[in-house]
């Protein structure tokens, strides 16, 4: 029923228009959808995997740490060899390759309970999920092109979203307390990653700027560009590395500092996760515009180094005594690293693509992926000697990060400001050498 005097279309124009703010097209859309969909089966298996091991596998502690880390340290390769893939095969049948691998390394969990086969298999699987970063920021540069920037920002927003569902999901799955309830759960991620094969297969492959015809039969194709002998380039990767451990610090450090450092309750540790999921689903998007450029993502790199502080000094002062300090310092220090998440994001993922020439977007991209990947294999080993050595430890971390970004904004000063001209000629995709 319409409202009087509004026409009848009116809502799904309004649909309609909402749908075509979204960079990308109906391909992009159709690629926040995998997203979405591949992290709710995430969220289901990601929280119960060292349960699944501890329970139903029959596995020690010790065990369940030296298989997660095997397996975090072979993942590291996933991003570089990515890149490289990506560079020479299509991107869509690259994802969907590294979906479906996914769901059959996890599938084979269930084959087994011996623990070298187990971490053997984790470690496969460890490969395709750390290169899915990788490889949906390079589909998001190709089929978003200026818009990059925002069109990253609502796929994350979608992450966020997705790793919320999936959560409630196992939350409700393990209130069961039946054991059966691990081993559906890691079925339903299996399932989620047949599912979203099949939805990137349908979409369109994205314009490649490094899949260049030849003008002539005669010419020469010119040696693609190497990040690993652009020593600019590497050095962003380092320092770039060392910010991404505000990711660390919140899913890591946070939840510990609260049991052993502070008075504060331990369920507020939960509580502290969903905030930093509802900022970052309210906040991501609208901040992207402020890092629409690759010299304001640069500049970003200067209100990121404050946040950073900000939230290791709230940490330090969370553990001066009391429940109500201990609860607002906490608070503060999750809203202030959460919005370095937000920022440093927004930086990164224009930085990164902007650094890369067309001709080796994925492998520059692969080997960025190499920052995350690594502070994700010792970020844990980092964070937890740092709490180790007590509160004031937190303000000396704060100020190490602050390093790193300046270093960051200066390596990139003559890159960024002062870009060189580029010597080649004009480059001729090949859907545009076919319609000529």
């Amino acid at each position: 029923m319409s409202v009087k005097g509004e026409p009848v279309g009116r809502p799904l124009s309004w649909h309609r228009t909402a749908l075509d703010r979204i960079p990308g097209g109906r391909d992009g859309r159709r690629m926040l959808v995998v997203s979405i969909v591949d992290k709710t089966g995430t969220g289901l298996w990601a929280g119960c995997t060292a349960l699944y091991f501890t329970y139903v596998s029959g596995m020690s502690l010790a065990q369940v740490g030296l298989l997660m880390t095997v397996s975090g340290g072979v993942g590291i390769a996933g991003a570089p060899l990515a890149g490289i893939l990506a560079d020479r095969f299509p991107l869509v049948r690259v994802i969907a390759a590294t979906q479906l691998v996914r769901g059959l390394t996890l599938l084979a969990l269930l084959t087994t309970d011996h623990f070298l086969l187990l971490t053997l298999y984790s470690a496969l699987g460890a490969l395709p999920d750390r290169a899915g970063s990788v490889l949906v920021k390079l589909y998001a540069a190709r089929q978003a092109g200026a818009e990059r920037v925002r069109y990253q920002a609502i796929q994350r927003t979608t992450v966020n979203i997705g790793w919320s569902i999936g959560g409630l999901g196992a939350a409700a799955a393990l209130a069961t307390g039946s054991p059966q309830a691990y081993t559906y759960l890691l079925v339903g991620n299996v399932l989620s990653f047949l599912a979203i094969a099949v939805l990137t297969l349908r979409c369109a492959e994205p314009p490649a700027a490094s899949r260049v015809a030849a003008t002539g039969t005669d010419a020469p194709r010119p040696k693609a560009s190497s990040p690993w002998r652009d020593r600019t380039f590497l050095g962003y990767t380092a320092t770039d590395a060392a910010l991404f451990l505000d990711d660390t610090i919140l899913q890591v450090a946070v939840p510990l500092w609260i049991v052993h450092a502070t008075d504060a309750p331990v369920g507020l540790a939960p509580l502290l996760l969903v905030l930093n999921t509802v900022l970052v689903v309210l906040f991501q998007v609208p901040l992207a515009r402020f890092g629409a450029t690759t010299r304001a993502a640069r500049r970003l790199l200067v209100p990121l180094s404050g946040l950073l502080v900000a939230g290791t000094l709230a940490l330090a002062a969370s553990a001066a005594g009391g429940r109500a300090l201990a609860v607002t310092a906490l608070v503060a220090a999750v809203v202030a690293l959460t919005f370095a998440e937000i920022v440093h994001a927004t930086s990164s993922w224009e930085l990164s693509v902007a650094l890369a020439p067309d001709d080796a977007q994925g492998a520059y991209l692969g080997v960025h992926g190499l920052a995350q990947s690594t502070q994700r294999f010792a970020g844990p080993l980092l964070v937890t000697g740092v709490m180790t050595a007590g509160p004031l430890a937190w303000p000396l971390l704060g100020l190490a990060l602050v390093g790193a970004g300046a270093a960051q904004h200066r390596l990139l000063r003559d890159r960024v400001e002062h870009p060189e001209p580029s010597l080649s000629v004009a480059k001729v995709t090949v859907s545009e050498h076919r319609s000529v």
